[in-house]
């Protein structure tokens, strides 16, 4: 869970704005432990979302410049997520994105 947690949030500050936030919390439901992270950056297009957990997807390769990476990062993530009996998920709009992630309990 460090490595998607790490995933998650290096994504949260790497594609933030100047000056942006991240935010990371956990919560218990009646589905298991929720986590979110939380940016304020530049957003995902909604026709993108659907694809970013692909293997080597990028939403614009034009944003990724100087961030290095090659689209692996989300696939990795989810993998783990879903080895874990989990599942992953992501929202986006124009003051950011929101990654959740749902693990049941052990």
């Amino acid at each position: 869970m460090r490595i998607v947690l790490g995933n998650l949030v290096d994504n949260a500050i790497r594609y933030n704005l100047p000056g942006g936030s991240v935010s990371v919390a956990a919560l218990r439901s009646s589905e298991g432990l929720v986590v979110e992270v939380r940016d304020s950056g530049m957003g995902i297009p909604a026709d993108r979302l659907p694809l970013i957990f692909d293997r080597f997807y990028r939403v614009e390769p034009s944003r990724a410049e100087g961030t290095g990476g090659c689209g692996l990062g989300l696939s990795i993530t989810r993998k783990i997520v879903e080895a874990h009996g989990g599942r992953i998920s992501a929202s986006s709009g124009p003051a950011g994105s929101i990654f959740s992630i749902v693990l049941p309990d052990a």
